[in-house]
């Protein structure tokens, strides 16, 4: 047989095997990945510049937009940054209130993952299934927040809802049925021959190469990596709830898989011991408009694994600089060793094992012309200005685009 030596073959930015835009240059020998690198820069939406030109109070909404998925993390997060350059001793029951919506939220994002997993290696019955148990959860951010997405919770100084006794008995209730879907789902991917054998051995990343290439969340813990910020560095209340790290010595995508079903089942006892120890007392304290001047760093163990906001205040309302490093990001550069000597058939499923999002983790693409000069920033204004001339450049022109929809708005 004749050898044919090595191929590259782009992935994406659209492509049906991710449900982002990300780019993946994947270098074949045969059906094997020899080599993968990760482009990205698809996805960039500006959110920490545009939290610069907004209020405290703004810029708890709009980090909530990084992800969908995770945006009381991202919120929470923030806000802790924020309380802790204004000194604020936010109320007992506001941090229960918050960790309540936090474990809520992992159990949403973990079914979520299971399904599209599921999906991922031809197994939709447990893409309908877990998506259909995935329904409970969010019926109850809902009950509790009044969205079942951006679940918009938190103030400075503590919540905006409070938790009355009826939404707790509601909650054990949706809690006791997601256990029982979750020891099923525990089940099938304990007996289930096929799920076994299709995620076993693939995308392995070993415990010292997950503590070499600094993975988080669960795709470390899958490597047998004990780390989780609710232990080691705990916030809220959570080092007066009694819960274990799950972990795994699988360090393959079955083992990322047992991770999370783990986890499913340590939040639900995580939720019971919220509802039933939840302290009485107010659920804000006032705050000031204008953050007096300093600087914080929050960590916060989101459903993907550790979430970074860094805040800078100057005294005045709007802060001076927000930095998030998503756990997306710190996961993402393990990909292209999780993808070596796999088959490329196994490449989507490697990809979703670490249960990436894109929109959190792109970062702005900085260019650099020879002719250039001196170095400089662009403003929005010429910013626009260079996207438009690039493409126009490449033959797509929006002009008349604009122009028409311009005409229409003027109509309305």
């Amino acid at each position: 047989m004749p050898d044919f030596g090595n191929v590259q073959i782009p992935v994406g930015p659209q492509h049906p095997a991710l449900k982002e835009p990300e780019s993946f240059l994947i270098t074949l020998r045969g059906e094997k990945i020899t080599a993968a690198s990760v482009r990205m820069g698809y996805n960039h939406r500006g959110v920490e510049k545009g939290a610069e030109g907004r209020t405290y109070t703004q810029d708890i909404y709009l980090v909530e937009r990084i992800c969908g998925i995770c945006s009381h993390s991202h919120g929470t997060a923030f806000i802790q940054a924020v309380e802790e350059i204004a000194g604020l001793d936010v109320p007992r029951r506001a941090k229960y209130i918050r960790m309540l919506v936090g474990e809520l939220e992992r159990v949403h994002s973990h079914l979520l993952w299971l399904g599209v997993a599921g999906h991922e290696i031809g197994f939709d019955t447990l893409l309908m299934y877990s998506w259909r148990d995935r329904e409970v959860v969010m019926d109850l951010l809902a009950a509790v927040s009044g969205n079942r997405v951006h679940y918009s919770m938190n103030t400075v100084g503590g919540v905006r809802r409070d938790v009355d006794s009826a939404l707790a008995e509601t909650i054990l209730k949706g809690v006791d049925r997601l256990e029982e879907q979750t020891k099923y789902y525990i089940q099938v991917c304990s007996e289930e021959t096929t799920v076994i054998k299709r995620l076993s051995g693939v995308g392995v990343v070993t415990h010292e190469d997950a503590l070499r290439l600094l993975v988080v969340g669960p795709t470390a813990r899958a490597s047998g990596v004990a780390r989780d910020i609710r232990k080691d560095d705990p916030y809220l209340a959570y080092d007066e709830l009694d819960f274990k790290i799950v972990t795994s010595d699988h360090c393959d995508v079955y083992g990322r898989t047992l991770v999370r079903l783990g986890e499913l089942m340590e939040s639900y006892s995580m939720i019971r011991q919220i509802v039933k120890n939840m302290p009485d007392g107010p659920i804000t304290v006032k705050a000031p408009r204008k953050i007096p001047a300093g600087e914080a760093l929050s960590r916060y163990e989101a459903p993907r694994g550790e979430d970074v906001h860094y805040v800078k205040a100057n005294g005045t309302e709007k802060p001076e600089r927000v930095k998030v490093r998503a756990p997306t990001l710190a996961n993402l550069q393990a990909v292209s060793h999780m993808l070596r000597d796999n088959n490329l058939a196994d490449m989507p499923i490697v990809i979703a094992a670490i249960d990436p999002c894109f929109s959190c983790t792109d970062r702005a693409v900085e260019i650099d012309r020879a002719d250039s000069g001196p170095r400089d920033r662009m403003d929005w204004g010429r910013l626009r200005a260079h996207g438009i001339d690039f493409y126009r450049s490449r033959g797509v022109d929006f002009t008349e685009l604009n122009r028409s929809l311009t005409r229409r708005m003027k109509k309305l």
